[in-house]
């Protein structure tokens, strides 16, 4: 009988091991900084969507990197390979809404399709031109009023669902006649998930354990 049950044991253990190894967290995939991976000036950001405040595609519907100085940045936040800052055109300076406030919508999706969205959080900062507010799936996670400074924002796992999310960084431009340019700059600053268990792992357990007592039924039948 030791032996079935040290059978049942190592069979239980391995169970667990695997199980353990799938729930192991990782970053996020598709969350980007701003600007990721982009080392020339006015290239093309894709991960970020530009829509107006009613979701139609403005300026080529994607931001260009300002890499580098020059003007607007430094009064902006300094530029650094972490991330850059995200304007509608590659024109940096370009003047924006000189008689009424803009609405500029940065989205970014991403995918938790395999993975435990219960296990999901993500924390990070971010500025803009002239003030912003975060939402993620719908509900406001973080708000900006400037751009020579980092604000905060985070997502608890209760916001995350299966699937598509949606990040959201609603800019507003205040209306000035000249020299009114805008632009947005985000950075994560740590992000986990854990992979979904696989079904057959349990199976694997349940089938281990059932074809012990099996054994053990036949064997005491003799």
């Amino acid at each position: 009988m030791k032996n079935y049950l040290r059978s049942a044991l190592f069979v239980g253990l391995a169970t667990l091991a695997v199980v353990n190894a799938q729930a192991d967290t990782i970053s996020i995939p598709g969350l980007f900084n701003t600007g990721a991976g982009i080392t020339v000036d006015k290239a093309t950001d894709f991960n970020y969507k530009l829509t107006d405040g009613d979701g139609n595609s403005i300026y080529g519907g994607y931001g260009e990197a300002a890499v580098g100085a020059g003007w607007p940045i430094s009064p902006w936040l300094a530029d650094s390979n972490t991330s850059h800052w995200l304007t509608p055109t590659d024109n940096r300076a370009q003047s924006y809404d000189p008689s009424h406030n803009g609405s500029y919508l940065w989205t970014l999706e991403f995918d938790l399709s395999g993975f435990n969205a219960s296990t999901a959080s993500f924390a990070g900062r971010f500025s803009a031109d002239n003030n912003a507010t975060v939402y993620f799936n719908g509900e406001i996670i973080g708000s900006a009023a400037g751009f020579s400074q980092w604000y905060n924002f985070a997502a608890a796992s209760h916001l995350f669902v299966a699937g598509i999310n949606t990040l959201e960084f609603l800019v507003t431009n205040v209306k000035q006649s000249g020299g009114n340019p805008t632009g947005l700059r985000v950075e994560f600053t740590n992000s986990q998930v854990a992979a979904v268990p696989v079904p057959g792992a349990v199976w694997m357990f349940l089938s281990g354990l059932f074809g012990i007592l099996a054994l053990k039924r036949k064997s005491a039948a003799f």
